[in-house]
Order: C-alpha cells, then structure tokens, then sequence
C-alpha cells in the first residue's frame, strides 16, 4: 500500500507531505515528497480507560461504531463483566476482541468486587489474578479502586499491587478526591494514573505527585471543561479517555471529540494529538503504531485538522474504514450469563420506617460523586411516600444473583414526574438498579428487567413500557452497535420528555447510584452506604 499524505508527525513536530509504503503489516518507508497533498495521516487515537460494557456492545460491535471517529484502539479495564463472570468474563472479551482486527488492551481487575458490602457473581482472587497477569494479552492491572485499603494496607489489595509488580505491568488508579499524605500513599504502593480527578486543583497535584491524569469525557462523568488548562504545562503526562459511554453517545463521536473540543480552546496540536495516541502508547507498552518506519501500520487519514473528517482507518495495514464503510469481522459469539433472582411484588418497594427527616441520595449530573441530604417525607396508609414536587423518589437496588429482599432508599436529582427506569448495568457489582415515582412502576419495570435477565427499561404511569435486553451478562448485547443506539436513544428520550428527567444521562446516572467506592452516599443490594466512613447507615437522620 502506498499513501501520499500530509504527514502530521508528532514526534519532530512538523507536518510535510510524504510518502508512505506499507508492507507486512508495517510502516516500511516514509519519504518526504515534493507534492501538494490534499489530506492528512497521522496516529490513530487511543482511549486510555474505558469499560466497554457501558457501550452496551460486546468488543466486535463496540469496534465498528469507534473506528469511525479515529479510534483504533482502547485501554479497556473488563471489571464490569468480570464483577458477573469472573475470569470466564473476561476471556470472552479476549477472545471476542481478537476476532474483529480492531485493537483492545485488557487488563486484570484488581477490585472484584469492588467492595465487600455489596453482592456480585464472582471473585478476582490473587491467584485469578496471577494467572491473568501472566497472560501477554493483559498489559496491566486495571483501575484500583478500594483506595482505602491501599492506604490501610489490606493484605488483599497489596498482594495483588505486587503481583502487577512482578510481571512488570503497571498499575492503574482510582481516588476521586484523595489528596495530601493519604494521596501520597496511595502513590508510593506503585498507582500511576488516575481517571477521577475532577477539579483542577486535584488533578495538577496528582500531576504534581507523578501521576499522570486521564482527563474522562464520558457519557456521566464529564471532567475536561475543569481539567483542560492543565493540558499546556502537563501535557506529557495526559491522556484522553471515555471511561464510561452509552452507545447513543458513542454513535455521536469518541476521543476525537476530545481532540476536536481541545483545539478549538486554543491548546497546541501536537501536544492534543500526544495524549490522544502517543501517551497511551508509552505508558502502557501498547503494540500500536505511531507512524514510524517499523512501527505497525496503525493511522487514520483526514480530511482536515479542525473538524478531523475521517476518510479511512488501517489497523496493522488492514483497511478497517473507508468511505463510510466498516470492514471489521463479526465473530460469532456465545451467549454467557448469570442472572438467578426472581420477580419481585409491590410489597418488596413499600417502605415503612417512621423517621423524622430521611437520608436522600442527592445524584449530581455530570459527575459519579453524589452528596446527603435530609428530607421530611409523608406516611399515607402507613407507607413512607415520594415528594414528586421536591424531587424526591424511590431508589432500589435488587441482588440479581439470589432472591432476596430488595434494598430501598431514597434519591434527589432524577426528576422523574411519573413512572420508573431500571437497569442492570449498575457499577461494580451489576444488580439491578432502579429509579421510580411508586411502588406499581418500580415493580413492572424492575421485573421486566428480571424476565429478560438482563437489559433496561423505563415506564410511564400508564404502564407503557420500553425495553431493551441486554442479553451477554446483562450489561451488553451482541446485536448491531448502530441499531442499538437508535433503541437506546429512543428509551433515553422517553424518559425526558415522557418521565419529565433533566438529566443528561439518566441511565448512566443510575448506573453509578450503587458505585460505593465514589462518595458521598450510594445504595448496595444489602443497604443505605455512606462511602467516606466506608460503613452502612440508616436511612433515618438524627
């Protein structure tokens, strides 16, 4: 393959027209040419953390909707379906990446669960993650999120920060609002990165530390408008990620979007195009190429360096886009599952307790954390009631792994004005999570999710009901990435103009309202939990 392009060369800092031949899967010659060229080559981009779960695509769906922003591959931590199946989990993910040409570095998850006051389908030992470790199809050990037990020095979260040393991967972090001397600890154990930082102070002193910050723009947490002015002085220690993103969003664009938002804010092009594919590349020994003679043939070639338009994409010389066409390979793919509760009745979602002010869970868009408040709510007929008008509804969590009794609390922030929304992708541990206006509409919508064994659903007072099946692990399908988003797209719309939900993302909000490793106040299948003490609470406040 030959290619006469503007070659936009990051490491000298230079663009020059050049020509390029491809042999073997290989960058084989670049020469400069005396020739006007009309486009751009250049490396591909990377997303640095993402859990491809939250796409709601398996790895081969999930690839064809990414290369067509530029993306030619991604950092991926598989702790979602690995909190389901355990390290079944996550060779599925192996294998199936493997199979559609797209590149996907996955990693061990250290925080399987992620907490023990939550119920999960399986457990990430040391030794699971030994044998992970040893593994060349694992370049690191994913993001670790029990940040005090690093810093308390559990026996458990140690041993398995050692065995990352051992096999010389590095190690990845996740400490939402650590600093100072605790911060400091968490460092020294080996934790390199971090994806949670979301104020600017926060992330210039991890940057300051040496860590380096993975600026997030996904689909809930959205931390680039606070941490973009680091980018001039840090940006050799930045990278670009997603971390989480729905399919809808991710239809809509990837780190180019990143890259695109940055430019047009004034930040230097070579340093952007740096975290966006070099970074990753370094710090996570990644085999993709940088546009090097002997580098893999990893690039994109654009219309443009402004708005990026993408003409074609080439993963190890493979043409994988071009003209508006995926060529990727759809592997076929077996469904695997654990799903072992049964369907639940308006009994289960009644609440009783007679408490002068309740906690609320007050969820926050755009960011994971949430924060505690305290609401005078009413008893009618003996049941404690939602405040429609203050925003004040039901939230449950329901164990998917065994029948059990359903945990209830309360959330502020959805504004839901009738109805319920559901889903079983809800971070780590993927119970059910639920948001609703009443007992009647939590049911139907949470046993809809329990009959398919997976999926969302959202349904308004008259019991008009959507619903899209999710039916690998419950967190994904392996239909078309493209018909999914439309599904999506059309359930996310119904619950804000039907449900009357300001959010931007409803359902990845609620995705994270059983995340109890983000503070300040989330709901687990076995109860109310308040992050920072790290202990169960009861909903009554004193």
């Amino acid at each position: 393959m030959k290619i006469e392009a503007n070659l936009v060369d990051i490491h000298t800092q230079t663009i020059y027209p050049a020509e390029i031949i491809i042999k073997e899967k290989k960058v084989h010659s670049i020469k400069k040419i005396d020739k006007k060229c009309n486009f751009y080559i250049l490396p591909g981009f990377i997303d640095a953390h993402i859990h491809i779960e939250s796409s709601m695509l398996i790895p081969s769906e999930f690839a064809k909707v990414a290369i067509k922003h530029g993306t030619v591959a991604t950092v991926s931590d598989p702790h979602e379906i690995a909190n389901v199946l355990g390290v079944d989990g996550v060779e599925f993910m192996i294998d199936n990446a493997k199979e559609c040409g797209f590149k996907i570095y996955f990693g061990a998850s250290p925080c399987v669960p992620a907490t023990p006051f939550e119920t999960n389908g399986a457990t990430l030992t040391p030794d699971a993650i030994e044998k992970l470790l040893k593994r060349n199809d694992i370049y690191y050990l994913s993001e670790v999120m029990n940040f005090p037990g690093v810093i308390a020095n559990d026996i458990d979260m140690h041993t398995k920060i050692a065995l990352a040393k051992k096999y010389h991967k590095p190690i990845d972090g996740h400490s939402p609002a650590l600093r100072g001397e605790d911060l400091q600890t968490y460092i020294n154990a080996g934790i390199s990165t971090d994806h949670e930082a979301f104020t600017y102070e926060e992330a210039k002193e991890k940057l300051q530390r040496g860590m380096k910050i993975q600026i997030r723009e996904g689909s809930a947490a959205k931390n680039y408008e606070a941490l973009h002015p680091l980018i001039d002085e840090y940006y050799e220690d930045m990278m670009f990620c997603s971390d989480d993103k729905h399919p809808n969003d991710l239809v809509k664009g990837h780190i180019n979007q990143l890259v695109i938002r940055a430019l047009k804010d004034g930040h230097n092009l070579y340093k952007v195009l740096q975290m966006a594919s070099v970074n990753p590349v370094k710090h996570y020994n990644l085999d993709v190429g940088l546009l090097r003679e002997g580098d893999n043939a990893d690039f994109i070639v654009v219309k443009d360096l402004e708005n990026f338009t993408l003409l074609r994409s080439c993963v190890d010389g493979e043409i994988l886009f071009e003209n508006d066409q995926v060529f990727l390979q759809t592997p076929k793919v077996k469904n695997i599952n654990k799903f072992n509760t049964t369907k639940k009745s308006i009994k289960d979602f009644q609440l009783h307790n007679q408490c002068k002010e309740y906690k609320v869970i007050n969820a926050i868009d755009g960011q994971l954390i949430t924060k505690e408040e305290h609401q005078k709510l009413q008893n009618i007929h003996g049941n404690i009631e939602c405040d429609i008008q203050k925003d004040i509804l039901f939230i449950s969590v329901v164990n998917r792994y065994e029948s059990v009794t359903p945990a209830l609390s309360f959330v502020h922030g959805f504004g839901l004005k009738e109805g319920a929304i559901a889903s079983s992708v809800a971070h780590d541990s993927h119970n059910i999570v639920a948001v609703g206006c009443d007992a009647q509409s939590l049911t139907l919508a949470i046993n809809t999710i329990i009959e398919s064994k997976g999926g969302i659903a959202v349904v308004d007072a008259n019991q008009h009901l959507l619903h899209l099946p999710l039916e690998i692990a419950g967190l994904m399908s392996q239909r078309d990435g493209f018909s999914i988003a439309r599904e999506y797209e059309k359930i996310d719309k119904f619950t804000k103009d039907k449900l009357g939900s300001q959010l931007h993302a409803p359902f990845m909000t609620l995705s994270f309202m059983a995340l109890l490793v983000i503070p300040d106040l989330k709901l687990s299948d076995k109860g109310l939990f308040e992050t920072n003490s790290f202990h169960f609470t009861q909903e009554c406040s004193l």
